[in-house]
């Protein structure tokens, strides 16, 4: 099993972290402004649980996926309507609620939303909408699994330590401003 892991920057938005592995993306991490590891070596972005960053550069040599997965990620960023749905992820979780919250969110289209209760109901567990809170909550695979496009019945949400403005931003990117 082939692990791959790698930091790539997107203008305007920071560096950002992918994790795949047999051409699965297994983690991401949303891009955020950091300190070069020059400035503060302690800043360098890393997947939790899996050491330092390998490279904060794309390999000279041809990597095929992680290019393309780091491609579209940094048109996403761009606001390039790219079909990020479409890369293949690790969708292995600890229950198949959890496993069909994920799927589920798959599907929700760029530029609309959900509620927390529509994604329980959606997962097949009407009434589960802490439970799917706590999905989205727990995600490491943002933007493959859209749980900005998740909302509460009354606003926003919150959107962990990113912060509403981040899911704002990202909500704005895929053309959703009503809120």
């Amino acid at each position: 099993m082939a692990v791959t892991q790698v930091a790539y920057e997107v203008e305007g938005w920071g560096v950002g972290e992918l994790v795949v592995s047999d051409e699965r993306v297994v983690w991401h991490e949303l891009p955020w402004p950091r300190a070069s590891a020059a400035e503060d070596p302690s800043q360098t972005p890393a997947h939790r649980g899996s050491g330092p960053v390998i490279s904060r550069k794309l390999s000279r040599r041809p990597n095929g996926f992680v290019t393309e997965v780091v491609r579209l990620l940094q048109a996403y960023f761009a606001g390039e309507r790219v079909p990020v749905e479409e890369v293949p992820v690790d969708l292995a979780y600890e229950t198949s609620f959890l496993t069909c919250c994920a799927r589920a969110l798959r599907t929700i289209p760029r530029g609309e939303v959900v509620t927390y209760g529509e994604l329980a109901a959606l997962a097949g567990a009407p009434g589960a909408a802490r439970a799917a809170g706590s999905f989205c909550a727990r995600s490491h695979l943002s933007v493959f699994v859209p749980c900005h496009r998740v909302v509460s019945a009354n606003g926003l949400g919150p959107y962990g330590s990113y912060g509403t403005g981040y899911k704002r931003r990202l909500l704005a990117l895929e053309g959703y401003a009503a809120l």
